[in-house]
């Protein structure tokens, strides 16, 4: 009796430390504008839709053999095509194998690709975007020449470009669509940058002798993360049908590995008659790119302040 009761006593101290208007220290500065956020967060249902989903569809990538029904190359021809049933939950493809079980593994390819890219992408971006902005003059102009050249031809085609001169494969669709992704998250730091270096505070640490490196370290880059999330984020649907997109045209994962895109390239014979087996991938790409547009409208309403 004596814990149920001091647990209402405890959370109630724990949201007034948090909420408090006069924290104490950094750290209660720091928890209490991230429990803010979080609470405005939660406000957008979409947005918690969104999220939920994006953690169900990692967790569910990432537990595949423990949720598959079936080993995602297994054949059984005897069995090819058939509808959705208790012996296979989403059917069976042209060779039989289960759906199911391949879109599991599959979303681990695609979602896989999809954080590599951002891996790739985030920090190429805000690094160029940074150093252009900040040092301006001749770096600045052959930097944004260099991301017109980028963004001047359409992602995939580009991105076809990039695999075709390589080879296909999973790995060469990762370097191609973070080649070709990057540019945007370049201009939204070089933008960001050229406000934040007029400041005040960027004055005073020139003024005390502070490297220019340590500035762009310190005190430009991290205040251009907020906006760099928030892109990441609305950008990662494009990244997901990048990657789908190579994997359709053959450029992406090679069969019999499991992806999305491939799953559509190697049945979409069959739309008519056994509809179920193209369109059910299709579902999931299409969700989980819902689901990151979602996710990323929510975190712009939170982190980006000119939403305020």
């Amino acid at each position: 009796m004596s814990v149920l009761s001091t647990n209402p006593q405890k959370s109630a101290g724990l949201r007034n430390w948090l909420l408090s208007d006069v924290p104490a220290s950094r750290r209660q500065a720091a928890w209490g504008g991230a429990y803010r956020r979080w609470l405005q967060f939660r406000r957008n249902g979409l947005a918690v839709t969104g999220l939920i989903t994006v953690i169900v569809m990692v967790v569910a990538a990432l537990a595949a053999p423990l949720l598959a029904t079936h080993a995602p190359s297994e054949q059984n021809l005897a069995e090819r095509l058939q509808f959705p049933s208790a012996a296979h939950w989403l059917g069976t493809d042209e060779l039989g194998r289960d759906l199911y079980s391949r879109l599991l593994y599959g979303g681990r390819v695609t979602l896989g690709m999809v954080v590599a890219v951002v891996v790739l992408v985030a920090p190429l971006g805000l690094a160029v975007g940074t150093a252009a902005g900040y040092l301006g003059g001749f770096a600045d102009r052959m930097l944004m020449r260099i991301t017109d050249v980028f963004l001047a031809f359409p992602r995939l085609i580009l991105a076809l470009a990039f695999v075709a001169a390589l080879r296909p494969g999973v790995t060469s669709a990762v370097i191609a669509i973070a080649l070709t992704a990057w540019p945007p998250f370049a201009l939204l730091a070089r933008s960001e940058t050229l406000t934040i270096r007029r400041t005040d505070f960027i004055a005073a640490a020139r003024l005390s002798g502070a490297s220019t490196g340590r500035i762009m370290l310190r005190h430009v880059a991290p205040l251009c993360l907020s906006s760099l999330i928030v892109r990441v984020a609305l950008d990662m649907s494009g990244i997901i049908m990048s990657a789908a997109g190579l994997g359709f045209l053959g450029m992406g994962a090679q069969p019999p590995t499991p992806e999305w895109g491939t799953m559509i390239a190697t049945t979409r014979g069959f739309v008519v008659e056994q509809w179920w087996v193209p369109t059910i991938p299709g579902i999931a790409i299409f969700i989980a790119s819902l689901s990151f547009n979602l996710l990323g409208d929510g975190l712009r309403d939170v982190l980006d302040p000119k939403q305020e």
